[in-house]
């Protein structure tokens, strides 16, 4: 007897039926993904031409299967794999074969295996649909171009496995002199999952790290997801949620143009996220509704470059300049992008270098810590501090 299923089913046979193992003695687990060599590009022909054969489907042309090795990578999320879930490239086949026929081709060729992969979206696409119906709208609010202190386009991915989408999501910071702590709304709502909370208590030790050898980290800063009203997880905003704090202690602006994608560690080093594609298209789609400035484009892990399976249509703006894509190694460079100022070096004795990212925050975090010791202290001045305002029009 054969049984095929996922692990957690296994796992929970397994877990409940102590002869389960006795009987079921050999576990086999297959990989959803292999790597893209050239033997396997070989089988995966085989494969297709199979599908075609035992279905009675039209010849498919060179060019077409090169489509659906394509679209085999797009499902694997790199270009260096592709995807081994045959029955999703069975149906993306059988579909294809049908538009060749209501075109009036012998042979399939790419463009109708791009009609059935864009039909198959299409067919599933209502949330995001609606999604950009409501950026278009201005129910969802949205910026992509201009400069705001406290706020960030970041990216996050919704749909399920057979279609995702991306869109970018507004995160706003508002930060004041305390004791040194994140507040994460999302948390203190309930709407938080365990992955994000580990991610600002990571952006929390980055910052001591970074600042306290100066300063005591004397402030309270809040951060949200705004208008995010489901459960928010994973940590794939970290970039975005320090440039956020940092932007709302030093009153430095942030590029409204350029969204950010992407998760870091302790010490300030990028790491890699899932879902690169769909979110750099979703903001791509985002700009195109707002209206493009050419300015615009995403920051994403250097680490995550393998993984690029563009739209024809964004590459081509790639290409032509009117569409960014920032690859980054280190916080350093993202901040630079996004505030378009120098991150800041350490000089000999540990302080920043002044009108730069870092120079600035220290001082602003300095101001906060002597608020913080004596919030009185303006009023014990009153000559030189406390002077009437002269109110202005």
């Amino acid at each position: 007897m054969i049984l095929i299923g996922n692990s957690y089913i296994y796992q929970y046979l397994a877990e409940r039926e102590d002869d389960f193992k006795k009987i079921f003695k050999v576990k086999a687990e297959f990989d959803y993904e292999v790597d893209k060599t050239k033997d396997i590009l070989i089988e995966y022909a085989h494969v297709i031409k199979k599908i075609i054969r035992e279905e009675n489907l039209r010849e498919f042309h060179k060019s077409a299967i090169a489509s659906v090795m394509e679209i085999a990578a797009r499902y694997a999320g790199s270009k260096l794999k592709l995807t081994s879930r045959f029955s999703m490239l069975a149906d993306v086949v059988r579909e294809a074969s049908f538009w060749a026929g209501e075109d009036g081709s012998t042979k399939v060729r790419s463009e109708h295996v791009r009609d059935a992969y864009l039909n198959a979206r299409e067919r599933h696409s209502l949330w995001e649909e609606k999604y950009s119906e409501m950026i278009e709208n201005e129910r969802i609010l949205l910026e992509v171009s201009g400069k705001n202190v406290g706020q960030v386009n970041g990216l996050a991915v919704y749909g399920n496995e057979l279609v995702a989408f991306g869109k970018p999501v507004r995160i706003s910071s508002a930060a004041a002199p305390g004791n040194g702590v994140i507040i994460n709304v999302e948390k203190e709502s309930g709407l938080s999952g365990k992955t994000h909370d580990k991610a600002i208590l990571i952006i929390t030790g980055f910052l001591r790290e970074t600042f306290s050898h100066l300063v005591p980290l004397s402030v309270a800063a809040t951060i949200v997801f705004e208008q995010s009203y489901g459960n928010i997880d994973g940590d794939s905003a970290s970039i975005a949620e320090v440039a956020v704090i940092i932007s709302a202690i030093s009153k430095l602006p942030i590029d409204q143009g350029i969204a950010v994608t992407g998760s870091i560690n302790q010490k300030g080093e990028i790491q890699p996220i899932g879902g690169v594609n769909e979110k750099i298209e979703g903001f791509y789609r985002s700009c195109k509704t707002k209206g493009f400035t050419k300015h615009q484009g995403v920051i994403i892990p250097a680490s995550n470059v393998d993984d690029l399976m563009l739209d024809e249509e964004i590459q081509l703006a790639a290409k032509e300049g009117n569409f960014h894509i920032y690859p980054v190694i280190g916080i350093n460079d993202a901040l630079e992008i996004l505030f378009g100022v120098k991150a800041g070096e350490k000089n000999e004795d540990g302080h920043y270098q002044k009108n730069t990212i870092y120079g600035i925050t220290t001082d602003q975090l300095k101001r906060m810590y002597h608020f913080a010791k004596d919030p009185f202290k303006l009023s014990k001045h009153p000559k030189s501090d406390t002077k009437e305002a002269t109110p202005s029009v």
